[in-house]
């Protein structure tokens, strides 16, 4: 009778193991290694070792100058509260250039590297701006079709174009959805090749008519970027971002099985490094008296489209409507480097919070809080 049983489970185990490869899910078995087995129920900020990654490798650090009152104030009690039950790893505030108050939890210091998550479409978006100024990319203009031909005989495909991509505003055929394992998200994360995940998923709309958040639309960009620059995206992005910036640690960004960044997330880094990205925008493009990226380009980022009511721009969230204008990088579960133009203060936050809640423009309530707090508290 056991072996009966035993059998019938091999046989029925091995039917539906043949149907996943079958039917292109076979990725599902990473997904649960990657997960259920090491405890979590869905991707997490430590994930970064668990995939195949490149180094962006930093050049000569400089590290950040600490304010003459870098951690005598402390957080309000509400916040640092609130801070916890969202299992936040780090949280830190840079005002006038210096780091003005730095803290950890959960065992999470100054040289922890997490998942940015979805942070990463923004850093994709500056090194296709900054291709575009060295002239290996045409413009933002430029069909995705140029980079990829059969897109012309797809429909809708022929019109597609960077800015498209860069602003949400693609068609594409693809649902943004992170709790279901059989929808394109999933695929794209735990699969081996992002090209089997992404290239010619098809459309819905025509491009241009309509914004939709889709993390498909950054890994086109990062796609047409990666035949554009004859170099790994992590390669283009430590000459371009990591040493001009004198960033005090090397990134990692994950790749699949064959070697192409996974530009829609995935970039592990330090909270003070990021940090550095977000002084950029800040400094209107400038670096320690440098100019590392063009100044029109950064303001094209940060102006918000029509499409998206107002509320994103070029790979960043943008918030307007509050009383204090700021504007950030995003990533699932609240990764952020949000940057308060009037106060000269840029505040990061990274770790696990899975509360989100948003306004009736998609944009995550506690980024509003965060700047509410950190600017009665620092002003």
């Amino acid at each position: 009778m056991f072996r009966k049983f035993l059998k019938g489970t091999l046989v029925v185990s091995a039917a539906l193991i043949a149907l996943s490869y079958t039917f292109g899910y076979s990725y599902l078995f990473k997904g649960i290694r990657e997960t259920y087995l090491r405890g979590e129920t869905g991707s997490n900020i430590n994930d970064g070792t668990y995939f195949p990654s490149h180094t962006v490798a930093k050049g000569q650090s400089i590290p950040w100058k600490k304010d003459s009152a870098y951690n005598k104030n402390a957080l309000p009690k509400a916040l640092v509260e609130d801070l916890k039950k969202s299992k936040t790893a780090s949280f830190l505030v840079i005002k006038n250039g210096k780091l003005l108050h730095e803290e950890y939890w959960d065992g999470f210091n100054q040289t922890s590297k997490t998942n940015s998550f979805s942070m990463a479409k923004a850093v994709t978006v500056m090194l296709v701006g900054k291709a575009i100024e060295q002239k290996k990319i045409k413009g933002f203009d430029e069909k995705f079709a140029a980079f990829f031909q059969n897109y012309n005989n797809v429909q809708f495909g022929k019109y597609l174009t960077l800015n498209n991509l860069a602003e949400m505003e693609a068609g594409l055929n693809w649902n943004e959805d992170y709790n279901n394992p059989f929808l394109p998200n999933a695929k794209a994360y735990y699969g081996k090749s992002l090209e089997e995940s992404v290239l010619l998923r098809g459309f819905k709309d025509q491009p241009g008519t309509k914004f939709e958040y889709q993390s498909g639309a950054t890994q086109l960009l990062g796609f047409a970027l990666r035949k554009s620059i004859n170099k790994t995206i992590a390669e283009y992005a430590s000459e371009n971002l990591w040493q001009p910036l004198g960033m005090e640690q090397n990134a990692e960004w994950n790749t699949d099985d064959f070697g192409m960044e996974k530009t829609f997330c995935c970039l592990n880094s330090s909270s003070r490094d990021f940090a550095k990205l977000g002084q950029l925008f800040l400094n209107d493009g400038k670096f320690d008296g440098k100019q590392i990226l063009n100044s029109n380009f950064i303001e094209a980022m940060r102006t918000p489209t029509k499409l998206s009511n107002e509320a994103y721009g070029m790979g960043l969230w943008i918030n307007n409507d509050s009383p204090i204008k700021h504007y950030y990088f995003r990533g699932i579960y609240g990764q952020y480097i949000i940057i308060i133009p009037e106060k000269q203060i840029i505040i990061v936050r990274t770790g696990m919070d899975k509360r989100e809640t948003f306004d009736e423009k998609h944009r995550p309530k506690q980024v509003a809080l965060y700047v509410d707090e950190v600017v009665k508290n620092f002003n």
